[in-house]
């Protein structure tokens, strides 16, 4: 009866987060952009301290750093937009191309099958794998294949996006409303959580301690975003020298698909295998997803460990299953914040959990 009786706050704190997970994951539109700009506006306090410092009011400085945010996010899907427009146009090349790819190694195949055959029938084996098969009604069929079925899958209309605008603009509203006021309000925010953070410090966790988590995870998504910057201009450079149209547009993709780590830069692998294929022939199209891997291999490796450094440094386990599970509760959104939350996390439980002196 005592263990039942041990393992019932364990039952109700495993029934809260499942409740919890699900409710973050039913209204995702709500708490997805009020999420993403709690972190945007932790990213961008410095700047709103500064304007404070040399003596603007803090509303100004928040409502600078909203404005910012959503005219660098415009510019960004304005720049992006026409590459990703190509890339569907030339959609027929790439299928094409893809295809004949596979052709060639299936017949490449069939021979090594021929010959594996003439072989088996040389040696007296002459029972081969197509006499073994063809029995049953089309044993006698020969020729191709029948060709695939059409894509019967239906294709987004004008309709559809304008149903769909409202919810994205709904979002957009949402996100910035959140980002001015908390940037406005953020001591205040601080000081009622500091109240309410459970720990066993005498004192408790105080609002100076979160702003102090708050510098550490504008420091490390500034660090990340100085490193992610170098990778975006390196292969924008990497990728006008192949020749490849539009390198600048493409590299500014690889900075923003970087700041999801493991699975961004899988995304960027996929896109420039397609662009590739869209944009060269033979052996030449595999090029700018080579180039791609060896310059996020040499910022992985060597770049990124000697700037962040030893004190910043997260479990990469942590990294992948913080990543995943944003990825999987609100997608995009998801995944750009949960570095940002893991280290903001991970500091307030290691600071909750220090006796005080």
């Amino acid at each position: 009866m005592k263990r039942i009786e041990s393992l019932t706050p364990l039952a109700i704190a495993l029934i809260a987060v499942v409740v919890l997970v699900a409710a973050l994951s039913i209204a995702d539109s709500f708490f997805a952009p009020v999420t993403l700009a709690i972190v945007a506006g932790v990213v961008l306090s410095p700047i709103s301290d500064f304007w404070e410092k040399i003596g603007f009011p803090r509303a100004f400085g928040a409502m600078v750093s909203m404005l910012s945010t959503l005219i660098v996010t415009a510019v960004v899907i304005i720049a992006l937009q026409p590459q990703f427009m190509r890339l569907i146009e030339q959609a027929p090349k790439v299928m094409s191309d893809i295809t004949e790819t596979v052709s060639h190694l299936r017949n490449s195949f069939q021979g090594l099958a021929d010959m594996s055959e003439e072989v088996s029938a040389a040696l007296g084996t002459e029972q081969t794998p197509d006499t073994a098969t063809k029995t049953g009604p089309d044993a006698n069929m020969d020729g191709p294949p029948p060709p695939p079925a059409p894509d019967t899958s239906e294709v987004p209309t004008l309709t559809d996006a304008l149903l769909l605008a409202p919810s994205i603009f709904a979002q957009i509203v949402i996100f910035a409303g959140t980002l001015f006021f908390f940037l406005a309000t953020r001591r205040d925010v601080y000081a009622w959580v500091a109240k309410h953070i459970p720990t066993t410090r005498a004192k408790g966790v105080s609002q100076n301690d979160l702003m102090r988590a708050d510098r550490l995870v504008s420091k490390y998504f500034l660090t990340i975003t100085l490193i992610n910057a170098g990778l975006g201009a390196a292969t924008a450079l990497v990728l006008t020298g192949l020749g490849l149209p539009g390198g600048a547009q493409w590299g500014l993709l690889a900075f923003f698909a970087n700041f999801v780590v493991y699975l961004g830069p899988a995304f960027f692998v996929g896109t420039m295998v397609l662009v590739g294929i869209a944009a060269f022939d033979g052996p030449m199209a595999l090029a700018p997803a080579a180039s791609f891997l060896f310059l996020n291999f040499i910022e992985g490796q060597f770049v990124t460990p000697s700037l962040v450094g030893q004190t910043m440094r997260i479990n990469p386990l942590a990294i992948f299953l913080a990543v995943i599970f944003g990825l999987w509760l609100w997608g995009a959104a998801g995944g750009i914040v949960a570095i940002p939350l893991l280290v903001w996390g991970l500091f307030l439980n290691g600071l909750s959990q220090k006796p005080e002196a």
